[in-house]
This record gives structure tokens, C-alpha cells and sequence, in this order.
């Protein structure tokens, strides 16, 4: 693209993305504290922060979806070279009253195959975990197909599964093709490719549709999944950078520059988002109305937005989430 035409491109104002309540059959009715929400019939499992049906809050596009939002301005959006209209990540809190599924998600190869965009690799950040929280994440060493199948068949397929004990600010890694699930005790931050494809291997008897066939297609016997040890930086701690996302906590002294977010390695702007895990901000700018970051919400800061500062209204515990480019800057 031109220098001419990189000119052009106008600028997008950061602004507040309205969570979307999402029903699970192993979530929870009431999610307070976390979130001022009681549920009326379903149990609700997932809170979607960045889901294509999540309303624009805030600015000159409020009570648009954001779906929407990326397919009218992808490049203010995503950056000049965006070649792809749709949302790259998919942003959630998981709460599970009860396990989760024994699950597998497809890579990028495999989704195509059957006609999805993409894969899904994912990640979960802790905010919240019980003494005895953990996850199931990986098959024990030997554990064949075989052997996984008949776990699905007789109802043992947990006896397989690697337990990961998790606390609060740990970041686990589920690259595509691990076979996991999520128990009960712990609140997760889940950042993941834009898929709601899921394989479910085994469900404990609950009637939902089981994926066998394509769950074992799926299945890598070994994968990079697990616990990521952050990486202290002078001016962020990074969590994890994957192929498909990058996320950091960035620590905010009283206030600080939208040009310090970006890092130096970050060759040109792109979409980021800023997630409150605890307290809460202001973001302001002579450009456009001070906009407020509450505690447990998000912020979506176009990659065409114009400079800012955010501003520490106590106790901000500040997460940077942004969707890379396999191959790019790998």
C-alpha cells in the first residue's frame, strides 16, 4: 500500500465493548462479584467481552455490534494491511460450577478442511483460583488413540488426562489440538483464535452432541500446552506470545501514554485490547470524550486511534491483549 493511501485511512477512537452473557450448562446463576449479573433461567458459563453480537458502549458507533463494526472498517480497525474483515480474537471469563467437557479444538488445517475459517488456539489467564483449582490439560505419556477411545466408551477417559494445578496469574497455553477441560474452582481470563469450534470428546452423561469422529482427528498425542513463565520486561510483563496473540500486563503509575503501550518490536500499529482484571481507569484525549475503563471490562483501541492517556483510578490491575500474524514477527 502506498504511502498516499496509508494517509488517507481516518482515525477510530477507542471505545467500550458491552459484555454478552452466555448460557452454559456448567456455569453459574449469580456472577457477582465478578460481574452485576443474575441469571434468570440458564446457568451462565462465559462471559464474551469481544464477541461478534457484543455492543459497541461507548463513541460515535455506539449500539453497534462489533461484527459489524469490523466488517465496515477493518483497516481503522486492524491496520493498514488488513486483509481480513472479521474479528481476530475472541475475548472471555469462563466460570464453571460444574467440569467443563473433555474437549479438542482443530488447527487452522484441519477447520479449513471442514469449511471453518480457522483454527482455535487458545490461552487462560487466572484471575481467580481455589486451593485445589486446576485443569486438565494433555494425555498422559503412552496414552494411544486407542486407549482414548475407550475412555470415551467406558466412561474413564479422565484416568488419561494430565492435571495442571493453577493459581491466580498463572497463564496457561492450549495450543490447537490438546485434549482439556476446565474444572471447577477457578475464574478464567480466555483469549482465543475467533472459533467457537469444539470437539467434545466426553461430557459426564449431560445429552450435549459428543464429536468423537473429529475430536480424535483432532488429537495430538504431544503439543506445546502448558504453564508459560512470564516474561519480566522494564516496562510490561508479557504472558504469552503465541503465533496468534500476545498478552501482557502493563503496570500503570498514576497514568500513562498510549505510545508506551505498543512496544518498540511492534513494527507498525494494530487493534489491542485493555482488559481492568482488577480496579478500574480513565483513558483521555484532546481527541475525543474521556472514556472509563470499569473493573472487569474492556476497552477496544483501534489500531487507527489517536493518542491518549490512561489514567489509574485505583487498584488497576491492566491486561494489553492483541491478535498477531502467524509468520509475522515470529
Amino acid at each position: 500500500m502506498s504511502t498516499a493511501s496509508r494517509s488517507v485511512i481516518a482515525e477510530m477512537v477507542p471505545f467500550f465493548v458491552e459484555p454478552q452473557y452466555v448460557d452454559r450448562v456448567w456455569g453459574l446463576m449469580d456472577l457477582r462479584p465478578w460481574y452485576d449479573h443474575v441469571a434468570e433461567q440458564e446457568p451462565v458459563g462465559e462471559v464474551w467481552l469481544t464477541g461478534d453480537d457484543c455492543k459497541v458502549g461507548t463513541g460515535p458507533h455506539v449500539g453497534k455490534t462489533l461484527g459489524a463494526l469490523f466488517q465496515q472498517y477493518p483497516q481503522q480497525l486492524l491496520g493498514q494491511d488488513a486483509s481480513d474483515a472479521g474479528s481476530p480474537l475472541l475475548i472471555k471469563v469462563i466460570f464453571a460450577r460444574e467440569k467443563l467437557s473433555v474437549q479438542v479444538h482443530p488447527d487452522d488445517r484441519m477447520a479449513q478442511k471442514y469449511g471453518e475459517p480457522r483454527g482455535k488456539t487458545e490461552c487462560w489467564y487466572t484471575l481467580d483460583a481455589d486451593a485445589d483449582a486446576k485443569v486438565a490439560l494433555g494425555l498422559k505419556p503412552g496414552v494411544t488413540l486407542d486407549k482414548v477411545k475407550s475412555g470415551i466408551e467406558n466412561g474413564t477417559l479422565e484416568e488419561d488426562l494430565i492435571l495442571v494445578p493453577i493459581e491466580a496469574g498463572d497463564l496457561i497455553f492450549v495450543d490447537a489440538g490438546t485434549v482439556h477441560a476446565i474444572w471447577p474452582g477457578s475464574v478464567l481470563l480466555e483469549t482465543q483464535q475467533y472459533s467457537d469450534t469444539t470437539y467434545r470428546m466426553y461430557d459426564y452423561g449431560r445429552g450435549r452432541e459428543l464429536h468423537v469422529d473429529k475430536s480424535i482427528e483432532a488429537t495430538r498425542m504431544t503439543t506445546n500446552a502448558g504453564k508459560i513463565p512470564p516474561a519480566v520486561l522494564p516496562d510490561r510483563t508479557v504472558l504469552i506470545e503465541s503465533a496468534y496473540f500476545s498478552v501482557e500486563k502493563i503496570p500503570v503509575d498514576v497514568s500513562r501514554s498510549s505510545a508506551t503501550l505498543r512496544r518498540v518490536a511492534d513494527s507498525v500499529p494494530t487493534l489491542s485490547y485493555l482488559f481492568a482484571a482488577a480496579g478500574g481507569a480513565r483513558i483521555t484525549s484532546p481527541s475525543f470524550a474521556p472514556l472509563d475503563l470499569p473493573t472487569r471490562g474492556i476497552v477496544a483501541v483501534p489500531a487507527s486511534s489517536p493518542v491518549f492517556a490512561i489514567q489509574d483510578l485505583g487498584g488497576l490491575d491492566l491486561i494489553r491483549i492483541a491478535p498477531r500474524t502467524p509468520g509475522k514477527g515470529q
